[in-house]
């Protein structure tokens, strides 16, 4: 980013403060936070609220391992057991995954990394956080309402017959859909219209892209899965049959129109994770991104590509035989993408000096587990294997590879990687690397084994196991302690740093990307004046002396 020479052409809003001060510090008290319309405060308060969603979701995970941690009754019955995974399904998918990245690090970022004083809407971008909120609170309801015990893929007829809370559940997810449309609406304009001078699509950092591609598919699959959740309540109502072959209705549709907005809404959850690892492998390899127009258009064809599968997950269900095959076909097709990001990753890394920080470690988990996911879902896109695999425990290992592999460990690389820019401080390196290690260690000793159960027959969701099953489960289980340790041990260390930690100077990491030549933490409005881009994101050798100058560690000298 060249010297800046173009002042900031629209108003400053004086009820915000003064526009250089530092936005933490511009005007104190919980009605400052309320009522703000700054990208950054409300990035940080999406990222409180993720983190306790993600909290909660992840006890109801230790519940479920511990529940299946022996044979029979551990600590509840069976009844109690399907509210656990339900509520931990939902919680994670609708209140932590989806909103986790672009509503949080993508609200906090994204305008710094194109040059914009805020987002496009950015009273809009306020309603999209109390929208989320209100639909938050509308689904954990359901816990005191009786709870709901369907999975939290409501499939239908049970959904439309239980006596369980399934009413306010899906309520709450309808209106969490209204903040996700919003959020990804505000983002398109916002890169489209806002980009500093300079900012050319070429020159457009990786993150960016993938929040854009992004948030295309929050536009489009967004609305038909709040349809789908429509008719679902309505069919519980007003017994309208939609869904009940009694009245005419076919239970399977449902399934088309859930998996039509889920499927794409992977991509939701993944694609975010992988625009971070883009930027975080580029700091510290000290390389451009290998390949990068195609790693941006493959975000892109993922978001297209997402449109085009959903029927892989219903293989089962009574489709026709050229449905599935081409299903299948399409399947396989979605791997191209994903493995342009992941050979151009590799390249980059090739001959590059490479930093194992902790954001560099979480982001080589994260393409090691993620190529895990992908290649599992290689044989779930196989008629002959899904055949035998599907609804036994390999699914949930290969989501978990993808979901948690892929989506938190690129949560975990933003958030240990942009931490001294958003809080101004630095962090215990040590105790973050001893926490990486736990998350790992855990993760892998928790779902390998469940590769193994499933391939052997397991079925996913089921109360009570065969014997010769147990000694998978424990090791499930006792995976899932040390993971949770892990993350205590990664939160801990975050906290703690803003009381104890070392102030951090404006770019700790020595990278080229435009977000770190702003102040630490950032001015109220980003910039004193607008910048005028020369050069690209990834581009080192451009890069000034003092652009680089505060992050290079003593046995790398800055050149």
């Amino acid at each position: 980013m060249s010297a800046v020479d173009t002042p900031i052409a629209s108003h400053v809003d004086d009820s915000h403060g003064d526009p250089n001060a530092n936005y933490l510090d511009a005007k104190h008290g919980i009605g400052s936070w309320l009522y703000t319309l700054d990208h950054k405060r409300i990035g940080l308060m999406y990222l409180v609220m993720i983190s306790l969603s993600f909290l909660a979701g992840g006890i109801f995970a230790l519940l479920v391992r511990l529940e299946l941690f022996t044979r029979g009754k551990t600590i509840v019955d069976a009844e109690t057991y399907n509210k656990f995974f339900t509520l931990h399904g939902a919680i994670m998918v609708f209140l932590f995954i989806i909103p986790s990245i672009p509503a949080g690090l993508g609200n906090f970022f994204l305008p710094i990394m194109i040059g914009a004083k805020d987002v496009a809407f950015p009273r809009l971008n306020m309603w999209s956080f109390y929208i989320y909120l209100i639909g938050a609170s509308i689904s954990l309801t359901s816990i005191v309402m009786g709870s709901i015990d369907t999975g939290w893929t409501f499939y239908t007829p049970y959904s439309t017959q239980t006596s369980a809370a399934v009413a306010s559940m899906t309520l709450g997810v309808f209106v969490l859909g209204f903040s996700s449309i919003l959020t990804g609406l505000n983002f398109i304009v916002t890169i489209h219209t806002m980009r500093a001078p300079g900012i050319t699509w070429r020159r457009l950092p990786l993150f960016c892209w993938g929040m854009y591609a992004t948030a295309l598919i929050q536009v489009l699959a967004t609305p038909v899965l709040a349809i789908t959740l429509a008719l679902l309540m309505m069919e519980r109502i007003f017994g309208l049959g939609v869904f009940n072959p009694k009245l005419g209705g076919d239970p399977v549709l449902f399934q088309h129109f859930f998996w039509f907005y889920s499927h794409p809404a992977v991509y939701i959850m993944i694609v975010p994770g992988m625009a971070i690892i883009s930027e975080v492998l580029a700091t510290f390899s000290r390389r451009p991104i290998v390949g990068y127009f195609a790693v941006a258009m493959s975000s892109l064809g993922l978001a297209l590509l997402g449109f085009l599968v959903w029927g892989h997950h219903m293989f089962t269900a009574g489709m026709s035989e050229f449905s599935t095959m081409l299903f299948s076909a399409l399947t396989f097709l979605v791997a191209i993408p994903s493995g342009v990001k992941v050979f151009n990753w590799t390249a980059t890394l090739y001959k590059g000096e490479i930093w194992f920080t902790t954001p560099m470690l979480y982001a080589l988990s994260f393409i090691f587990l993620f190529s895990i996911g992908g290649l599992t879902g290689l044989f779930l896109g196989s008629l002959s294997v899904d055949i035998h695999l599907h609804d036994t425990y390999f699914v949930v290992a290969h989501f978990h590879y993808v979901m948690m592999g892929g989506t938190v460990m690129g949560l975990l690389a933003g958030m240990f990687y942009w931490w001294p820019k958003m809080t101004g401080k630095l962090y215990n390196e040590a105790s973050a690397k001893v926490g990486w290690f736990l998350v790992f260690v855990g993760f892998n000793v928790t779902f390998i084994s469940q590769f193994i159960m499933g391939s052997r027959g397991m079925p996913r969701r089921y109360y009570d196991y065969l014997p010769q099953f147990e000694p998978f489960h424990k090791a499930s289980t006792i995976g899932s302690w040390i993971l949770g340790l892990g993350l205590l041990i990664e939160a801990f260390t975050l906290l703690s740093s803003l009381k104890t930690g070392k102030k951090s100077p404006p770019n700790p990491w020595g990278s080229a990307g435009y977000e770190w030549n702003t102040a630490t933490p950032p001015l109220l409005f980003n910039f004193a004046e607008t910048p005028v881009i020369t050069r690209g994101p990834y581009d080192y050798h451009l890069a000034t002396p003092e652009e680089l100058s505060d992050g290079f560690p003593p046995e790398k000298p800055a050149e």
